[in-house]
């Protein structure tokens, strides 16, 4: 068990948003709870009793009631409050707590200066760019597509689509040609926004050309806006620029109601092996699971300035984005988290004054390896919280936000995914934070760990599960008219139980540890390693800035290889002795079954485009599998990486040829 790095005030329970909702249980419910296992345990048995408190708590704005909370409750195919119409965009427009007056939306960039929008000036917006889509012919169900960054035209945009009950889909301008047709071809969008480019860090990029191979791959649009963001000049020939769009009207805002799961967005898998999976997210079931995760969980309120840093092609945009139905004011970034360095962000958040500050583990990281003290470059005074997700956060960086950050936050690691556009694994403001570890399971998500004959455990590494359904599940996969597909990406092996794909230790207070993907499974001898804490070893060696590993097995039933491969800094070449220094580490800190059988240098590691490193393509190039048909290179950040792993195993083949 790791240390204890921070403990609940006293009087949390009157000053956090999650008291409020038990003194509220207690008022209108009769419901009395002794602590957060307690409030959990009913929250995953009372399924109805529970998400019908957040629907009641929060105040959802509905245009017709539900006639029930939950119809059919097997998965997939549970249905939530059936016969209830409302609209994502309106309960998040209602912005509680918040004067017309207020900032609500914060955003900074490398592009163009600041820009701050009131929620009165949010609210006209979203009216101006919803009237802009009707004249376009758009109406509920088509879908709006959004190649843009993380600024607030990205935002309105979403919440103008949401009012209208049509379906919005946004890839961020870093990605290629192919990754962006890949996705949007399955939705067919008739209405596609884009950036002419941005600036990343000092540097220009020109997506105009991008933009033009885009649009000649999607016959389904009927019309294209440009959004001139970095160069203020006319549009193309044929291209509507923002300000059409967003033009003065005398048109209301009003509200389309829809069903609960009426599709609100779609997300998309990392297609690292095949065509990213569309992932259909409902109205309501993102809006009831944002309201529970950001004010329950991360205390969010009309005081605070929520920060994520995150690109529109990651769901923790679409997480962030929701702030405002809580109350809170959002902060969006839209450049390189290390221009001019790792500094930057903790500046932004003195300068922003922002509460919550969430980022990527691999950010906390690499501020940790850089020997950044965040409290000495900037005014930290604001900040209450910090989130992490992205990847598992080790032990050391825990210690290193407490000990250069603040030992007054709240860190909050968490995991969870597109799949259901939240954490089921995080943190909440009544339970310690201790190193290493992820505080608890979230309300109303049945987490579980699952042996090898399926059965739970505690205390031991198993597969994560959900045993109950949650309301933002996926609505289902686009064009996937019989569930195919969607019963095969969760439920194939364990039939009406959802599994996630990672490997979760729950240990006896209801702490949970992510150790990796269980589809990129370390398993020596029978004893299956997660990835995590052996990255964590590696790479907090000075030498290492990079690394990757992978098992293969042996098909006689042998022990198998464990190969590492790692990116060294600048100048430095793998030699003996530091295969040494590795190998004794990994045997120190984990134990004999992490060495690895071979240590061997590359330039870079395979990562997605939303920065997640990619164990399952490498183990596949390295059994023989063709680099086209291991990965999508289309998905990858840096698809030149794998050319390096495709040559050592046609050296390892000619090797093993016998003469």
């Amino acid at each position: 068990m790791g240390d204890m790095l921070w403990a609940p005030p006293a009087d949390v329970l009157e000053r956090s948003r999650i008291g409020d909702y038990l003194r509220w249980l207690r008022e209108h419910r009769g419901l009395d709870f002794a602590d957060y296992d307690a409030l959990w345990h009913w929250s995953v048995t009372d399924l109805d009793g529970f998400w019908r408190s957040i629907w009641d708590h929060f105040e959802v704005i509905a245009h017709t009631p539900p006639t029930a909370t939950l119809a059919e409750r097997g998965m997939p195919g549970a249905r939530w409050f059936p016969g209830a119409t409302l609209n994502y965009a309106e309960n998040v427009l209602r912005m509680p707590g918040r004067a017309d007056d207020d900032p609500v939306v914060i955003a900074h960039g490398q592009t163009r200066a600041p820009v701050t929008l009131t929620a009165a000036e949010l609210r006209e917006q979203v009216r101006r760019v919803s009237a802009g889509l009707r004249r376009l012919g758009v109406t509920a169900g088509d879908r709006v597509a959004a190649y843009a960054p993380n600024i607030p035209e990205t935002y309105v945009l979403l919440l103008a689509t949401a009012s209208l009950g049509a379906i919005f889909s946004s890839c961020a301008p870093e990605f290629g040609t192919r990754s962006v047709t890949d996705r949007w071809q399955q939705i067919e969008p008739t209405v596609l926004v884009a950036v002419d480019g941005y600036r990343y860090g000092d540097k220009p990029v020109d997506r105009r050309a991008e933009v033009a191979a885009i649009r000649a791959a999607l016959p389904s649009l009927r019309h294209t806006v440009s959004i001139a963001y970095l160069d203020p000049g006319a549009a193309p020939e044929g291209v509507l620029d923002w300000a059409e769009l967003a033009a003065p009207t005398d048109e209301p805002l009003t509200f389309t109601p829809v069903p609960f799961d009426h599709p609100l967005y779609v997300l998309y898998s990392s297609g690292t092996t095949g065509l990213p999976k569309p992932i259909v997210h409902g109205h309501g079931g993102i809006l009831l699971e944002h309201l529970k995760m950001l004010a329950l969980h991360h205390d969010l309120g009309p005081s605070d300035r929520f920060f994520w840093f995150t690109t529109t092609g990651w769901m923790m945009w679409n997480f962030l984005v929701s702030g405002p139905a809580v109350g809170a004011a959002i902060v969006l970034f839209d450049g390189n988290p290390g221009h001019p360095d790792l500094g930057g962000l903790w500046r932004l958040a003195a300068e922003t004054g922002t509460t919550y500050f969430g980022t990527s583990a691999p950010y906390l990281l690499a501020c940790r390896k850089a020997g950044l003290v965040p409290r000495d470059i900037a005014d930290l005074s604001a900040l209450r919280g910090v989130g992490s997700t992205g990847a598992p956060l080790p032990a050391e960086g825990f210690r290193w936000v407490y000990e250069t950050v603040s030992d007054r936050v709240q860190l909050q690691s968490l995991s969870g995914g597109t799949d259901v556009c939240t954490g089921f694994v995080g943190g909440v403001p009544l339970l310690p934070v201790y190193a290493g570890e992820i505080a608890c399971r979230a309300l109303g998500a049945k987490v579980e760990a699952r042996s090898a004959d399926g059965t739970p455990v505690i205390g031991e590494l198993g597969e994560l599960v959900i045993t109950e359904p949650m309301p933002s599940m996926p609505v289902g996969f686009w064009n996937d008219p019989d569930g195919r597909r969607y019963r095969e990406a969760y439920f194939d092996v364990y039939p009406g139980v959802w599994r996630h794909g990672d490997w979760i230790t729950i240990n006896s207070r209801g702490g949970c540890v992510i150790t990796g993907r269980s589809d990129a499974t370390l398993n020596r001898g029978g004893v299956r390693l997660g990835t995590a804490e052996f990255y964590s070893v590696v790479e907090g060696l000075d030498e290492v800035v990079d690394s990757v590993v992978v098992h293969l097995e042996d098909d006689e039933g042998g022990a198998g290889e464990l190969l590492l491969f790692v990116v060294l800094a600048d100048g430095l070449e793998l030699d003996d002795p530091l295969r040494a220094k590795i190998c004794r580490e990994l045997r120190t800190a984990l134990s004999p079954r992490h060495v690895p059988d071979e240590i061997h240098q590359v330039r870079a590691v395979p990562r997605t485009l939303s920065a997640k490193k990619l164990e399952v393509p490498v183990k596949k190039i390295l059994t023989g599998v063709p680099v086209d048909r291991a990965a999508a290179k289309g998905a990858l950040a840096n698809p030149e990486s794998l050319a390096s792993f495709a040559a050592f195993a046609q050296r390892r083949t000619t090797d093993n040829t016998p003469a």
